[in-house]
C-alpha cells in the first residue's frame, strides 16, 4: 500500500514519557493520601485521569471531589511539567524530517492537551513538521473513540486506505481501527500492552525509513 498520509500518536512514540507520567502521578496521589499499589500500572497507558478515577479510588469514589482533584492535579502538572526536550525519541528526530521530505502529510492525534501537545512539539523542534496536530480532548470522546483519528485523516485530505496510524497504547490502537485506519504499532517491551489489533509491529519510529520506502 502506497500511504500518503501518516498520523502519529505522542506519547510512547515520539516521546518516552509514560514512566515521566506514572510517577508524577503517584506523586500527586501520595500527597492526597490516595494510594495506586491495587492497580496495575498498565491501566494508564495511553490513558487521562479522567477516564480511570474509578479504578484509582475504587469504593471510595464517592467520598471525593472528582472535579477539584482534577483541578489540584492539573495544578501539581503545572509545577512539574514534563521534559519533552529530554523525552523525544532520537528516532523520532531523525525520522519525522525525513518522512516531510519525502512528501507524506503528517499528523499528531493524541489524548494529551493540546497545548501540552503543541509544547512537545515545539521543545522537540518537530512542530514544524506537521500538518496538523490534535488532541483527543477537543474531540467527542478521548481513544479508544475513533473521533480523533476519524477528525485527523479528514483534514489531511487523503482516502482512509492511504492513511496510517503509528501508535502504542491498546486503547489508541483501538481507535486507529475504530476510525477505519491501518495501524503499526511500537513494540512494547515494559508495560504488557495488547497490541494484537495492530496490523504490524516495528522497534521505534526509525524503522519507518526503510518500510516506507
Amino acid at each position: 500500500m502506497a500511504y500518503k498520509s501518516i498520523i502519529f500518536d505522542m506519547d510512547g512514540v515520539l516521546f518516552e514519557t509514560e514512566d515521566y507520567y506514572y510517577q508524577r502521578r503517584f506523586a500527586f496521589l501520595k500527597s492526597k493520601g490516595i494510594s495506586l499499589e491495587h492497580l496495575n500500572p498498565l491501566v494508564f497507558v495511553g490513558a487521562r485521569s479522567s477516564q480511570i478515577w474509578s479504578l484509582i479510588l475504587g469504593d471510595d469514589m464517592g467520598k471525593w471531589d472528582i472535579p477539584k482533584l482534577e483541578a489540584d492535579y492539573a495544578d501539581f502538572k503545572s509545577l512539574h511539567p514534563t521534559p519533552y526536550g529530554d523525552c523525544v525519541f532520537e528516532e523520532a528526530k531523525e525520522v519525522i524530517p525525513f518522512l516531510k521530505e519525502a512528501g507524506f502529510s503528517l499528523a499528531v492525534a493524541s489524548n494529551t492537551d493540546l497545548d501540552e501537545v503543541k509544547r512537545a512539539l515545539t521543545e522537540s523542534g518537530l512542530l514544524s513538521y506537521f500538518d496538523r496536530v490534535f488532541s483527543a480532548t477537543d474531540c467527542e470522546a478521548c481513544k479508544p473513540h475513533p473521533a480523533v483519528y476519524e477528525k485527523a485523516c479528514q483534514a489531511l485530505g487523503n482516502l482512509k486506505s492511504e492513511t496510517l496510524v503509528i501508535e502504542d497504547s491498546q486503547l489508541g490502537i483501538a481507535a486507529g481501527v475504530a476510525a477505519g485506519l491501518t495501524v503499526w504499532a511500537i513494540e512494547d517491551k515494559k508495560w504488557g500492552v495488547d497490541q494484537s489489533q495492530a496490523s504490524q509491529r516495528i522497534k521505534n519510529v526509525g524503522e519507518l525509513r526503510e518500510k516506507l520506502k
